[in-house]
């Protein structure tokens, strides 16, 4: 079993960056791939980021492409989320999440672990 929890999530101006981490407990041995996820109010759980355990293997949405960067730290169980030039858009709650990295989907229904989730809000 797998425990996420993320932190770093916050109110800022557009144009602003934040920082988001995620740390992971239980069975950190195992290679998993960690991305995030969010969802606005109304909408639908979406895909953001994805990095796959040695880091190799690195996914964007294309909405964020050029603006957010994904990272690992396993020395740490941890993952960020380094979110620049932020946009009203990217307003949502952040999750992070887990997967066997052979069961990859970008469909977050099939990823096995979840984070509690953390805001983000981004004012213009």
């Amino acid at each position: 079993q797998v425990q996420l929890v993320e932190s770093g999530g916050g109110l800022v101006q557009a144009g602003g960056s934040l920082r988001l981490s995620c740390t992971a407990s239980g069975r950190t041995f195992s290679p998993y791939t960690m991305g995030w996820f969010r969802q606005a109010p109304g909408k639908e759980r979406e895909f953001v980021a994805g990095i796959s355990w040695s880091g190799g293997s690195i996914y964007y949405a294309d909405s964020v492409k050029g603006r957010f960067t994904i990272s690992r730290d396993n020395a740490k169980n941890t993952v960020y989320l380094q979110m620049n030039s932020l946009k009203p858009e990217d307003t949502a709650v952040y999750y992070c999440a887990a997967v066997d990295p052979r069961l990859f989907s970008y469909y977050s229904n099939l990823w096995d672990y979840w984070g509690q989730g953390t805001q983000v809000t981004v004012s213009s």
